[in-house]
């Protein structure tokens, strides 16, 4: 048991699945407590088992584009007619639109009703952006992209330098402002500061993509192989057909009032038939692995616990949906039950059972002294 919670860096995929997990439970739900609770969930993970690496630092970016999001979406409830509703709690003028625009408001009465449905979606796509934020500041993309497997190879290089984006950027940040303040520059006023902030981060992310494309060139990235045209057709046949199935489903799935043929059923088709085109594809691509990341206690505990969550969710929101998706009709305090509240809560299990991250340096200080006591 001891060596259960021995330092270590959980494998990426484990806190990609809890993630995922608190993200479907954010879909199921437009209760404002239970996603401030998801959110909150995804937050003391990360403060608990964040690394030291450059990308455990972009959560709070994550954080400021949730925000943003919900103050997108309630301005544009007021800005493109907020009426629906009986409780008119603003009156604008409404500036009128020609004939084409049929159907299309701009300002005018705004009603209670109409901002209280833009909060709760605009919170609903934020906590879905957040506990994607949290995967990424917990996860390494490195790790990531060695454990794709051989078909999504490439697809997963472009998808991880993607991902990768927001921790480069929050880490250019810091390094800049570290840099002014050692300068003595830390005192200019923010807007007259902003230039000398925003040249140096757009110039380092430009060297570091330039970098990156040199290595992945050395590496023969981008070089395609000779494959029969047969063979060609048949995989992209596959992976189109169950990607298509794995799209239905899932929208079938998360959405209660899609037919119930369209949910499980196409989803198990659609994965079966995308996994015989991985597998095909994967058959062309040789590439050597060393060292493979495996699987421990932790990660199926980590992984298990979001799709609790999601679980837990799924079924409360079938049993009473008032609880999951306050009235927007007769408007009243949203309410929040014991069943989902406990079932949002088991995502937070492996800020608790799972290893603390490798603290920075210990394999270079393991080394050191492995080196002295040979000695």
């Amino acid at each position: 048991m001891t060596s259960y919670f021995l330092p270590r860096d959980l494998h990426p995929a484990a806190w990609w699945v809890w993630a995922l997990g608190l993200a479907v439970a954010a879909t199921r739900t437009t209760n404002p407590w239970l996603l401030l609770t998801i959110v909150a969930v995804a937050g003391y993970v990360v403060v608990a088992r964040r690394s030291e690496a450059p990308w455990a630092l972009a959560f709070r970016l994550y954080l400021y584009l949730g925000a943003f999001i919900v103050v997108i979406r309630v301005f544009f409830r007021v800005v493109f007619g907020g009426a629906e509703g009986s409780t008119i709690i603003l009156r604008l003028p409404e500036i009128p639109l020609p004939e084409w625009a049929a159907g299309i408001r701009l300002f005018g009465d705004v009603s209670a009703e109409s901002l209280l449905g833009g909060l709760y979606d605009g919170m609903r796509l934020a906590a879905m952006v957040i506990c994607l934020g949290a995967a990424n500041a917990l996860a390494n993309p490195k790790r990531l992209l060695k454990a794709m497997p051989p078909a999504l190879y490439e697809v997963g290089t472009a998808v991880i330098v993607a991902l990768s984006v927001f921790p480069q950027l929050a880490e250019s940040v810091l390094r800049v402002r570290r840099a002014r303040k050692l300068r003595g520059g830390a005192g200019k006023k923010k807007v007259k500061a902003l230039h000398t902030i925003l040249i140096p981060v757009l110039e380092d992310a430009l060297s570091r993509s330039l970098q990156l494309a040199a290595s992945m060139d050395s590496r023969g990235y981008g070089r395609a192989g000779l494959v029969e045209a047969r063979a060609r057709l048949i995989t992209g046949t596959l992976m189109i057909v169950g990607l298509i199935g794995v799209c239905v489903g899932v929208y079938a799935t998360l959405d209660g009032s899609t037919p119930r043929y369209l949910a499980a059923p196409v989803l198990s088709v659609g994965v079966v038939v995308g996994l015989a085109g991985f597998w095909s594809a994967g058959k062309r691509v040789q590439r050597t692995r060393y060292r493979p990341d495996r699987w421990h206690l932790p990660e199926i505990v980590a992984a298990v616990s979001g799709i609790a969550v999601a679980a837990v969710l799924f079924v409360t929101s079938e049993v009473n949906p008032m609880n999951m998706n306050p009235s927007l009709i007769d408007l009243s305090w949203p309410s929040l039950a014991w069943g989902p509240l406990l079932g949002v809560l088991i995502g937070v299990l492996p800020a608790f059972l799972t290893p603390a991250p490798e603290p920075p340096y210990a394999a270079l200080e393991e080394e050191m002294l492995g080196k002295e006591t040979h000695a």
